[in-house]
């Protein structure tokens, strides 16, 4: 994700002296290393068994640094899935973007899913430690991943009943229908996680498009009774 994984300037050290990049830089710079180091740890060695000092040392940084950020692995979790989440709603909206033509409300619906798709895709580390290595990190980490399927869920519900009357389309007849979608495409989702059926976490696209226009099948569309 992002501004989760991504490094402006290379694995190396940062430059020191004149040439240091300023200091807010410099500790987004960390903070984002620490990230990537940290899904992989949690990925590759799951939860309990990493440590920070592990995760500093994947970083490339010392301990001391990644206390510097986080006080304990837990908070760095946590701190993990707010910028993770954060990033797959932003490409989630810049993938649906605005509309196209005369396109349909499936195909407006397709292209937002496909770029949350993608964003899971580039980014397996992060995704496995969020979906699959949370479950059993205690529960702040529960409480945390409920949280963000709740905000999930009210703004697809949001989403769906500000948009889809302009395409003529059904919405929601409540929220728990939109948590519904959400919940069913983690499953999905997760369980191609643990077990790589498909092989392709994008090739899950075509179940959920289903999943998705099947509870709004037993919707009203708006001006038809």
């Amino acid at each position: 994700m992002a501004d989760i994984s991504a490094n402006p300037v290379g694995p190396g050290p940062l430059p020191r002296g004149r040439h240091a990049p300023p200091l807010e830089v410099r500790v987004g710079v960390q903070r984002t290393r620490l990230f990537a180091a940290a899904a992989d740890v949690f990925a590759t060695r799951g939860y309990a068994d990493a440590t920070a000092e592990g995760i500093a040392r994947e970083a490339g940084m010392s301990k001391a640094t990644f206390y510097e950020h986080f006080s304990n692995k837990e908070e760095c979790l946590l701190a993990l899935f707010d910028a993770a989440f954060a990033e797959v709603m932003r490409a989630t909206r810049k993938g649906a973007g605005p509309r196209v033509g005369g396109e349909s409300y499936e195909d407006w619906m397709r292209r937002g899913l496909r770029a949350f798709l993608e964003t899971l895709a580039t980014y397996p580390a992060e995704t496995r430690t969020l979906l699959v290595v949370s479950i059993g990190a205690g529960d702040r980490a529960a409480q945390r991943r409920d949280a963000c399927l709740d905000a999930f869920a009210d703004w697809l519900h949001r989403d769906n009943a500000e948009s889809a009357p302009a395409f003529g389309a059904p919405t929601f007849v409540s929220p728990d229908d939109a948590f519904t979608v959400i919940g069913g495409i983690v499953e999905v989702v997760t369980r191609q996680l643990r077990t790589r059926q498909p092989a392709d976490i994008r090739d899950v696209e075509p179940t959920l498009l289903r999943l998705i226009f099947g509870i709004l099948s037993q919707s009203r569309t708006p001006g038809i009774a």
